[in-house]
């Protein structure tokens, strides 16, 4: 055994929380090399080749003078051998949630590589997320080739469909038995990371020998131990133009304020870094970091300041900002299970309506929500690179019989992350974290805490 392989074995041992399970040894030799000529030999990766959870320095340099191992996850990429014969294989691929820029661009990337890259022939697609695997909604699969997916490369929303909201378990897994399923591909966020551990767990009480791979999607790029995830790009160059609209809007009248909601239920990254993308905004709320209203130091006597001083403002807040402020409110859910935010954009556009009325201020306050149109979007030129990239990665996982997992992006290489260790946790703006300090240097807003 190897320097590396031993070391490999002591990192799991060590921290066995970052194992990949696997459905069994990979004995086929990989037809990849094959059709991709054999110089694609050299760019085949083996389970010992880790990437480091954590690579701050001092605890690296403190971790190796002890001579403990480093928390690694295993490195994506193709296998020199793979656990499924590609000729007697059949695949699922889902989409479920909302709906997210990129969403065809990873269909069309899973249906290539499994077709041309192992030579995979029966590629279903679920329609309408997991609805579709139960029969009492009478859905039709969709086969899917590069024919079915040629035209599809830079359109929005999902060819499959998408629902929200949970279903049966066993009714999913039996469905898949019937179809003689081998490897399960789910596009989803955190509450289909959640459902594709159950149904992976359910596989692995039946003996079933089946595949569940996972590809993680969030508009928000809320996922936890997932650096980057797609459709996040293309929302915050949707969000700038939103800002730089604003930006106009408010400048064009006498104290003129322009007002954009974004996406964030529980993350502003799209707000925070938006605001630095097109830094014409002045205060940015986001739900990980507190405010007030009312009094010195608050957000509307700071907003007056500001058009005291300037004659304009612009704010970019979050949906998930400022909760606190219905707390008298009946708490309703999705059919996913979330909370129903209630919606800060209106009350801020009605909140600071009242305060300049009420100090006989006049003002100009234009209101834009461009959310769902974002959504809907094709993915732009960076999000499209990430999809492919992201797909063809979970392809050659699922080939290589790896189950119960997820492809993610971390310290810049795509790496296989457990469903157990992301599921049910969440990534959020650290308000002492470098991200939040540029745009506290670059909007000058302060804590907007009541002093």
């Amino acid at each position: 055994m190897t320097q590396r392989e031993t070391y490999c074995l002591e990192v799991l041992e060590e921290y066995p929380e970052t194992a990949i399970p696997s459905l069994g040894p990979c004995r086929i030799p990989s037809p990849v090399h094959q059709r991709k000529g054999d110089r694609f030999k050299e760019c085949f990766i083996t389970d010992y080749d880790r990437v480091l959870v954590d690579v701050n320095l001092v605890r690296v340099e403190t971790l190796i003078q002890k001579g403990e191992p480093l928390a690694a996850f295993e490195l994506a990429g193709p296998r020199e051998q793979v656990y499924f014969d590609p000729s007697k294989l059949r695949c699922a691929l889902v989409t479920c949630g909302g709906l997210c820029p990129g969403l065809n661009d990873v269909i069309r990337s899973i249906v290539l590589e499994l077709h041309y890259g192992y030579g995979v022939r029966h590629i279903f697609g679920i329609r309408y997320g997991l609805r579709g695997f139960i029969s009492r909604y009478h859905h039709d699969l969709m086969h899917l080739n590069p024919e079915s997916v040629g035209h599809i490369l830079g359109t929005g929303g999902s060819i499959l469909g998408s629902s929200r909201g949970p279903q049966p378990i066993d009714e999913i897994v039996d469905c898949l038995e019937r179809l003689n399923i081998g490897v399960l591909f789910m596009v989803g966020g955190d509450g289909t990371l959640m459902a594709a551990t159950k149904i992976a767990d359910t596989i692995a009480g039946r003996g079933l020998k089946i595949a569940v791979v996972g590809i993680p999607k969030t508009i928000d790029n809320d996922i936890y131990l997932v650096s980057r995830s797609f459709g996040f790009d293309t929302a915050v160059d949707v969000a700038t133009q939103a800002i730089r609209g604003a930006h106009k809007e408010s400048e064009g009248y006498p104290n003129g304020i322009g007002l954009i909601k974004l996406m964030g239920r529980y993350s502003g990254f799209i707000a925070a870094t938006a605001a630095l993308a097109q830094q014409d905004v002045n205060f940015v709320l986001i739900p990980e970091v507190d405010f007030d209203l009312q009094g010195p130091g608050g957000l509307l006597e700071s907003l007056r300041a500001r058009l005291k001083a300037r004659s304009h403002a612009v704010i970019v807040v979050a949906e998930g900002t400022g909760q606190k402020f219905f707390k008298d409110a009946v708490t309703e859910r999705d059919p996913s299970g979330n909370i129903r935010l209630k919606d800060i954009g209106l009350f801020l556009k009605e909140t600071i309506s009242e305060y300049f009325n009420a100090q006989k201020i006049d003002i100009s306050l234009k209101y834009i929500d461009p959310s769902y149109m974002i959504r809907s979007l094709p993915a732009n030129t960076n999000d499209r690179i990430f999809c492919s990239a992201l797909a063809r990665n979970a392809v050659h996982a699922g080939m290589a019989g790896k189950t119960k997992m997820m492809v993610g992006y971390w310290n810049d290489r795509f790496v296989h992350v457990p469903m157990s260790a992301s599921a049910g946790r969440r990534k959020q703006v650290s308000p002492r974290g470098p991200l939040w300090q540029n745009v506290l240097g670059v909007t000058g807003q302060g804590s907007l805490r009541r002093r």
